[in-house]
């Protein structure tokens, strides 16, 4: 796997994924915790300039780690660079709290409809997602109307993507961060609805500052998190590695329930792709991947060496392997039964032909996604 693309980028893109995957928590702080690593960050960070630390901070933010990379390189020999650290630090804690304290009312307002269940915002802890991800069994007129009534929130426009998904977003006055409800549906489509009964099923209460939330199982986070990055997005967040590597390591994924979830929905060669590719890029920094079953790497259809680095994140080809994994949930969906959904998910392509022409006349996809 290599990290491509602007030089500059790529070098504090290694650097925060040597601060974050690259130290053994077992040690402390010590330079020992750091093995290798710590000389090759000592080596990244002489060279820096201000334009350097400002893509960091940048990174960290959008790779959503800022509370578990830049806090490390306090530990480090970063020199007149720590008054900058601490002050992000300090900001981004202040903003989670501020989205918390907005959170927690809206899930006890929309409980009052359906089962609310917080989805991708808090599986960074203790960094935080850039929405407020929700899942709920509601009805989406009720929740539209609680969102309206108590938090005097705006509905966004519908995209066709988004009317497709049965998902709404939501502006509350006050909250920087969009509120983003997926009703009873999952997926690019809304074709995944078994995922959402499992969530909704098996989704357990956890505690985050302050408050508890119901979020779900550690299974069905990495099927959501599948969902996004490998039939969404097609780009993992450095989040996205970290998090799973640490469910991993701590033996939380129960893998056979995981696998009979994935193949029931189609999603499981891309379940198996993606932890592949997690896993490997884990070596890149520590050595060694993150404890992975057989029959789970002998499904994946690629792994480390078809990513590379570009535009802030981790990029995973759409043709031809991307779309593989779309065409295995495709006969899925239709070998299952599921007239409706498979229709759903044949629609993605009329759907993506569209946006590209969109993006290509106007610059912004945004009307179809």
């Amino acid at each position: 796997m290599e990290l491509n693309g602007n030089a500059n980028s790529s070098n504090c893109f290694s650097l925060l994924s040597r601060l974050v995957l690259g130290k053994d928590e077992n040690i402390g702080d010590s330079r020992r915790a750091w093995g290798d690593n710590y000389e090759q960050i000592a080596q990244l960070v002489a060279g820096f300039k201000e334009a350097d630390w400002t893509d960091v901070h940048s990174l960290a933010g959008t790779n959503h780690v800022i509370l578990r990379a830049l806090p490390r390189l306090l530990s480090l020999p970063v020199g007149e660079e720590h008054e900058w650290i601490e002050s992000a630090i300090e900001a981004e804690q202040a903003r989670i709290d501020r989205a918390l304290g907005f959170l927690f009312p809206i899930c006890q307002t929309l409980e009052n409809a359906g089962t609310v269940v917080v989805i991708k915002t808090l599986d960074h802890w203790p960094d935080f997602g850039s929405d407020l991800d929700l899942f709920t069994d509601a009805q989406s007129h009720e929740v539209v109307t609680l969102m309206r009534e108590r938090f005097k929130a705006t509905v966004a426009r519908q995209s066709w993507g988004d009317r497709m998904a049965n998902k709404w977003n939501f502006e509350v006055p006050g909250l920087p961060e969009m509120v983003e409800v997926h009703v009873r549906r999952l997926g690019q489509m809304g074709e995944q609805k078994l995922i959402g009964q499992s969530i909704i099923a098996r989704a357990m209460p956890a505690q985050f500052g302050l408050y508890t939330f119901r979020v779900p199982s550690f299974e069905d986070r990495v099927m959501v998190s599948t969902l996004q990055r490998m039939f969404r997005h097609f780009y993992l967040r450095l989040c996205d590695v970290l998090d799973l590597s640490l469910l991993a390591d701590q033996r939380l994924v129960d893998y056979e329930y995981l696998r009979s979830l994935a193949q029931s929905t189609g999603l499981w060669e891309g379940v198996a792709t993606y932890l592949q590719i997690i896993s490997d890029y884990v070596t890149e920094f520590r050595g060694i991947g993150i404890p992975l079953p057989t029959f789970l790497t002998s499904a994946a259809r690629f792994g480390g060496e078809k990513v590379s680095f570009a535009k802030n994140f981790l990029r995973i080809p759409i043709v031809p392997h991307s779309a593989q994994l779309y065409i295995a949930e495709l006969k899925e969906l239709l070998w299952s039964g599921e007239i409706q959904n498979t229709c759903r998910l044949g629609l993605l392509p009329l759907l993506a032909t569209a946006a590209a022409l969109e993006y290509r006349m106007t610059g912004s996809d945004k009307g179809i996604w």
